[in-house]
């Protein structure tokens, strides 16, 4: 199974960002709000991964609504693909 780690995440989270005219910032502390990171945008970066690594994810909707920065998303993503 191949995994991206946390770097190839971050350029495909700034990529889903990009198509919305939207910067990733360089600053992994800065709120999702802030930046206009929402759910649906979580799901395409997703399913980028999933694309990416061949790899269904399996996440819990529950673990979800704890993430409220660059650095949650960047870190559940990463665990999740080595799960």
């Amino acid at each position: 199974m191949e995994t991206l780690d946390r770097a190839a995440v971050r350029d495909l989270m700034g990529e889903v960002l990009a198509v919305q005219s939207k910067t990733l910032p360089d600053d992994d502390t800065a709120k999702l709000a802030d930046i206009g990171f929402r759910s649906l945008d979580f799901s395409e970066l997703a399913l980028r991964i999933e694309d990416e690594t061949g790899d269904e994810l399996n996440f819990e909707a529950a673990g979800l609504r704890s993430i409220e920065t660059v650095a949650d998303v960047l870190d559940l993503l990463v665990e999740i693909q080595s799960q």
